[in-house]
């Protein structure tokens, strides 16, 4: 399924889009509301994009078309948890979702319902409305939403079967807006006063006499039009946060605004008056504000506003609550990506991070390809901007490419004819590297902007800074936990063995899985696997005197029960309240027979040379370290030649927002479909779908082993 960007005229044609546009369109209805849309999956995987949007204009919400399941809004909640989302009003939004509030700071209610077949998510609808304080959303509006996206779940698998799989790229299509009833035009053209009336799309569907009349050559050719493509004007960033309010809030919103450039521009009134089937725009002539400095190319609304004091106010919490979940540098420069260039209006950003008395770039986005290449490396002692609003800690803005040039000359310069802010990355009085982010075109910044500007790029130097310790403690504890791994695993005729290990990606932390193959002696081997409880070097540390543990334990002559009581006894003596689980399996490898415990692990798996595959029910006890007297009952097993045992963490068979039972039933399917032989390939192909995920929140380990076909 794929998208068509919108055109201006409604929904694509293509039946897949009707049927989303439908839903949310009754969704938006049943319960009351004034917006809504529809999140689908993309074919990136954890990545929601919006498919469909009704009674928002898109242009302003940009920022909210693509959605990672595991960031913290209701959306991807919803959608991880398969649960329905309800949050009535700001406060209970701010409280459970405050990275939401932080970007939309507007009292609506909203409501997100998941799009399931099965235990299958396939996305989520949700409906904007107004607030209710202190309400609880009723039962009705609850299940009534429940029923329109089961309705749509089925509408939806149905396209699937035929070949419309429920997957969306691109960007999204718009909901039709209701009619409008035009019986007062000619009441409003006896006004003074110029009015405009845009539909919950921000088209323009009148404009009365006196407005043509203002606006002159300006108010030609309006109908239909968005407002900010017909008034580019009126398309500043500095009065995004005006429009969003008027859509989300349902309270009318007053702010000058300035048409044309300096000096010669003319100030104008712009009152914002909400309803539920659009908005009505008033414009009338004003005088200057107290605050119009004349270096500014398009001001924002003047010192003081109540749009400068929000953005003040929130831009810098949206991008802290942001940094705090970025734990690499290529995560911190994303979240910057993600959440400062819409909030000012940027279209290219670079991050250079010092190293060596030299800046390296670190993350580009929107420069022409190459172009930063000549940068890269720059020592300290080289005139640049990007060098010198380090050395000096002085942020630098131009208003133009013109500036820049005037300033620095005989500095390279790329197509772009746009303002750049050039921003010292400092954390805590120490150099970290340097932030540029450029625009389109021309434009000032106001003492408000610089100043938010200067701070968040103090947030964003502590993030990196951050990050860069995290690599450095990361890569130590990876390292430590890969020397408690075994480098390799002994080399038997009669029987493969494959091991595969894989660190979790979210957190700072490495895990304690780890897995084991031990000669017990002459024909005897020990399949071992085990998950330490939470993560970090701790983890690893404990993980490692377990797997010397059970290996000095078996060396010993035990048997497979002895060896999991007596391993369970030292990790109580150890660390009392730590815990962990395991899998031991003794095999004969000449007869195939084999003794397997289990101490809390999942059940292994085991492949019949037919192909024929099943979970293993075997009988286990708790997990190790909780009880000092738990018993370990042993089960026998028989491995054919041409047979595969599996023994695997939790990690590869657990995922947000599916069950466990799910996980095991994949890694099944997964198995019996593999080809049996090589091995490793096998192992490659069972790994690899949590191994392609770049948000994996826990370590994985798996191990095989295959008994050889006896020769024809």
């Amino acid at each position: 399924m794929t998208a068509r960007p919108d055109s201006g005229g409604g929904p694509a044609p293509d039946p897949t889009a009707q049927v989303l546009v439908r839903a949310v369109v009754d969704a938006v209805e049943a319960v009351g509301g004034y917006a809504g849309g529809l999140y689908l999956r993309s074919g990136t995987q954890g990545l929601l994009r919006i498919a469909v949007i009704a009674g928002l204009p898109g242009r302003l919400f940009r920022p909210w078309w693509r959605l990672h399941v595991n960031r913290p809004y209701p959306a991807g909640e919803a959608y991880r948890s398969g649960q329905s989302v309800l949050l009535p009003d700001a406060e209970t939004s701010m409280r459970r979702f405050p990275q939401l509030v932080a970007g939309l700071p507007f009292p609506f209610a909203s409501l997100y319902e998941p799009v399931s077949a099965g235990p299958e998510r396939l996305g989520v609808l949700f409906v904007l409305r107004d607030a209710t304080p202190g309400v609880a959303i009723s039962a009705h509006d609850r299940e009534a939403l429940r029923a329109i996206a089961e309705r749509l779940a089925g509408e939806l698998s149905a396209l699937a079967g035929d070949g419309a799989p429920p997957v969306w790229e691109g960007d999204p299509v718009y909901a039709p807006s209701p009619p409008r009833d035009n019986d007062a035009r000619e009441a409003v053209d006896r006004l003074t006063q110029a009015v405009l009336s845009l539909d919950r799309q921000g088209r323009i569907r009148y404009v009365s006499a006196p407005a043509r009349e203002l606006l002159g050559p300006d108010g030609e050719g309006l109908h239909g039009r968005l407002v900010w493509e017909a008034l580019p004007w009126l398309g500043h960033p500095a009065y995004e946060d005006h429009f969003r309010a008027v859509f989300l809030a349902h309270a009318p919103v007053l702010f000058p605004a300035r048409r044309g450039r300096l000096p010669s521009g003319e100030w104008l009134s712009i009152g914002l008056y909400p309803g539920r089937d659009g908005v009505t725009v008033t414009i009338a002539s004003t005088d200057p504000p107290a605050y119009a400095p004349s270096s500014m190319v398009r001001p924002g609304a003047g010192l003081g506003s109540p749009a400068d004091r929000a953005s003040a106010m929130y831009r810098p919490v949206a991008l802290a609550i942001a940094l705090t979940e970025a734990v690499t540098a290529r995560q911190v420069s994303a979240v910057v990506t993600e959440e400062l260039l819409p909030a000012f209006g940027g279209r290219q950003l670079a991050i250079y991070l010092l190293n060596e008395r030299h800046l390296y770039l670190a993350w580009e986005t929107g420069f022409p390809q190459g172009f930063l290449d000549r940068f890269d490396g720059v020592a300290l002692d080289v005139r640049l901007p990007g060098v010198e609003t380090l050395t000096t800690g002085r942020p630098m803005f131009f208003e133009s490419m013109q500036h820049l040039a005037a300033a620095y000359p005989g500095i390279p310069l790329d197509s772009h004819v746009g303002a750049r802010a050039f921003l010292p990355l400092i954390a805590s009085g120490r150099p970290v590297g340097s932030c540029i982010l450029g625009f389109d075109s021309p434009r000032g910044f106001s003492p408000e902007e610089r100043t938010v500007l200067t701070a968040l790029a103090g947030l964003i130097a502590q993030a990196l800074e951050r990050a860069q310790r995290y690599d450095t403690e990361a890569a130590l504890a990876r390292g430590l936990q890969a020397a408690l791994l075994p480098n390799r695993l002994p080399v038997f005729e009669d029987v493969v063995t494959v091991g595969r290990y894989l660190p979790g990606t979210v957190g700072m932390d490495v895990g304690g899985d780890w897995y084991d193959v031990i000669e017990t002696g002459p024909g005897m081997l020990a399949l071992v696997i085990g998950d330490v409880q939470g993560h970090g070097v701790a983890a690893a540390a404990t993980m490692g005197q377990l797997r010397s543990a059970v290996r000095a334990f078996a060396l010993s002559g035990n048997t497979p029960e002895q060896i999991v009581r007596g391993t369970n006894r030292l990790l109580i003596d150890l660390d009392p309240g730590q815990f962990a689980s395991c899998c031991y399996v003794s095999l004969d490898r000449e007869s195939g027979r084999a003794c397997a415990v289990r101490a809390g692990h999942p059940q292994p798996l085991l492949r019949h040379p037919d192909g024929r595959t099943q979970v293993l029910d075997l009988p286990g006890g708790v997990v190790l370290g909780v009880d000092a007297d738990a018993a370990y009952p042993v089960t026998e097993l028989m491995l054919e030649p041409g047979a595969v045992l599996a023994l695997y963490t939790d990690g590869l068979v657990e995922m947000p927002g599916t069950d466990i039972d799910d996980g095991v039933e994949r890694l099944r399917a997964s198995l019996a479909a593999a080809a049996p032989v090589p091995l490793t390939e096998t192992a490659d192909r069972l790994i690899s779908e949590v191994g392609d995920s770049a948000n994996r929140p826990d370590d994985t380990a798996l191990l095989l082993a295959a008994r050889i076909p006896d020769p024809p």
